[in-house]
This record gives structure tokens, C-alpha cells and sequence, in this order.
């Protein structure tokens, strides 16, 4: 490593040693495994010879932290594997009315406790969705599940729904917000007191790949290689892998009937069950930062836990279905950082 990142290392905090930083997240409460992370021979003798050469991607300094805390986090229905460089400013879209809907609301951050109540040390990238209250703003490639093309449907982390039925229109972008995004809304039961309909994710894990080349074209070149990767990797062990949003048949949670109480069961117990399931659903998302870390990927689960892996290739897919995916638990030399990965007196993230 030069001296110079050496330099930005030491004034950053960060932490180069992988034993060390799996010290630290255990001494969190962060489920970790001691697998390596690329199972496959070096050379690979597993097909993975085509994967691209001819990116530069930052193996020296450390990922861990280079992921900023947020309350919620969006993928929004395009039909698209590229976007224009910044969504936000991309003129009538939902992305950029959203960024006007959008409204700072501090948070003061929790402390982080374990199961007896002492307090936990904090780990860079590692935080509660109840940290920030800050919004960001994906999209993906998935197509609105709406009969009408004109309006959108929003996949809701760490919420693990998706709210159909909204305009591309600022007035859409609002009611969205207030209904659905503000950080003082509860964990999504139904967007009450808007036409919005809201269904829970059928699936055991949400994986998304960043494939926004016109930020940075490595991404581009090295998602559809690891959608390929995971694809077979979790079809040998069983997996239904879908790439657009299942149809959902069941009646949105609008319509529940029973009280508030009853629902949050309903939904949890739905949430529950998913984990068993074997469903996957695999998206392209626009950028979320780090393409220097490229090939770039999150992992969202049912019960509210979403990890940012990066330098991933398709070296490394079956370590991260095996030990991740199936295991619930964290592969440190990989982890950018993720929300509610925090599991006090549980042993894998799939504990509740």
C-alpha cells in the first residue's frame, strides 16, 4: 500500500486488519462468520474466467464505513438497467420530485445496547434504520406491478414492502413521503390516507446490483456477471430467482381488517414465514457509491436487515449464498457497512 493511503487510513480510523475488524463487529453484536470469503481455486477452475480484468477496483484501503446512515431506502420501478448520471435531476421523474419532497428531520442517534442493556461500541457503516432520518433514493430496474404504466411501485427498505399506484408528479412524490417515507411513520402496515396500495415483499431476500454505468462504467461491466453468478448459485441449492416484482394477488394491507395490533402481527408473522421460502428477488439499481469497490451489491432480508457488500466478483457469490444469504451471517473482509446488522443475543441476522 502507498504512504499515502496509508496516511488517509490512519487520519480516517480506518481498520485494515480483517481479524480486527471482525473483533470489532462481534464486540458489536454483528453476526459473523470465519469463512473465507472466495471459495473457488485461485486460479479459478470454476468458470469464472471471463470475468472483467480491465478495471482498476481500490483493494488497499478499507471499505468498512463508506456507507452513510439512512432512515429509509428506495428502489423505484423504471424498467431500466442505466440511468442518467444524477436521478434526481432527471426532469419529471419520480426520483427528482422526491428529492423536493424530501424533508430534513433530525434525529438524535440511539445507543446501541445488548441484550443486558450495557452499551455497545461503535463500528463505522454499522447503524439502526432509527439513526437518520435521512432518504435515499434508488432506481431500479424492476417494472411498476400498476396495469397503468404511468404510475410507479416503490420498494421500501428496511420496511421489506412494496407501495404501488404513484404519479410521477410532485404531488405523488409527497403523498409518498408523508404517508409512507417520513421518519416519523412507523414501519410501513398500509399508506393510510392516500389511494396507494402496499404489499409485503413475497420473497426471502431482496439482492441488488449496482449497474449504473454512466457513473462509473465498472459496475456496469460487472453486474450482469454476478447476477449470472448468483442466479446459479442459489438455483443449484433450490432458489426461485425472479428479476421483476412477483404479482401479488393477496389483498394490500389497505385493506386489512382488525386493529392496529393485528396488523403489525399479521405483517410480522408474514415476514417471518418469507425467511424459509427460498425466494430471491435480483434487481440493477442506480448508484449508491463506492464504485471504486466495484462489483457493488445490498442484501435486504425480511426482518429489516440490509448489508452493503462491495469488491465482490463471482469468486466470491457462493461464499456470500452460503454463509450470507442461507448462513444470516456477515462476511467482515466484504462488509461496507449496513443498517440494522446489530443482533443482540441472536446468532445470525435471521434471528428476530
Amino acid at each position: 500500500m502507498s504512504s499515502l493511503r496509508k496516511l488517509k487510513a490512519w487520519v480516517l480510523s480506518h481498520e485494515l486488519n480483517t481479524d480486527n475488524i471482525r473483533d470489532r463487529l462481534t464486540a458489536s453484536a454483528v453476526p459473523v462468520s470465519t469463512a473465507d470469503c472466495r471459495v473457488c481455486s485461485d486460479p479459478c477452475e470454476d468458470g469464472h474466467a471471463d470475468y472483467p480484468s480491465r478495471f482498476t477496483v481500490d483493494m488497499e484501503t478499507q471499505m468498512l464505513g463508506s456507507v452513510r446512515p439512512f432512515r429509509r431506502q428506495i428502489l423505484i420501478s423504471t424498467g431500466k438497467t442505466d440511468w442518467d448520471r444524477e436521478i434526481t435531476r432527471t426532469a419529471g421523474s419520480l426520483a427528482a420530485h422526491l428529492s423536493h419532497a424530501h424533508q430534513k428531520t433530525p434525529v438524535k442517534p440511539s445507543v446501541h445496547v445488548d441484550s443486558e442493556g450495557r452499551p455497545l461500541p461503535h463500528v463505522p457503516g454499522i447503524f439502526n434504520a432509527s439513526d437518520s432520518g435521512e432518504l435515499s433514493i434508488l432506481n431500479g430496474s424492476h417494472k411498476t406491478i400498476c396495469e397503468d404504466d404511468e404510475l410507479e411501485s416503490v420498494l421500501v427498505f428496511p420496511d421489506f414492502v412494496v407501495v404501488s399506484g404513484i404519479p410521477s408528479t410532485l404531488a405523488g412524490a409527497q403523498m409518498l413521503w408523508k404517508s409512507a417515507l417520513d421518519p416519523r411513520v412507523p414501519r410501513i402496515l398500509g399508506s393510510n390516507g392516500s389511494t396507494f396500495k402496499t404489499w409485503v415483499l413475497p420473497y426471502s431476500c431482496v439482492i441488488t446490483l449496482c449497474s449504473h454505468k454512466r457513473r462509473d462504467n465498472r459496475c456496469g461491466i460487472a453486474t450482469p456477471k454476478l447476477e449470472r453468478a448468483f442466479t446459479d448459485s442459489l438455483q443449484r441449492r433450490g432458489w426461485t430467482i425472479h428479476t421483476e416484482v412477483e404479482h401479488i394477488d393477496d389483498p394490500p394491507l389497505e385493506q386489512f381488517s382488525g386493529t392496529a395490533e393485528d396488523k403489525k402481527a399479521h405483517v410480522t408473522q408474514t415476514l417471518k414465514t418469507l425467511q424459509t421460502s427460498q425466494k430471491a428477488l435480483i434487481l440493477y439499481n442506480s448508484h449508491m457509491g463506492g464504485h471504486r469497490y466495484a462489483g457493488n451489491c445490498i442484501i435486504c432480508l425480511p426482518n429489516g436487515a440490509s448489508l452493503w457488500y462491495g469488491r465482490i466478483t463471482p469468486h466470491e457469490v457462493e461464499s456470500v449464498v452460503e454463509n450470507t444469504i442461507e448462513g444470516g451471517l456477515i462476511l467482515p473482509p466484504l462488509l461496507r457497512g449496513g443498517v440494522n446488522l446489530s443482533k443482540p443475543g441472536c446468532k445470525t441476522l435471521h434471528d428476530w
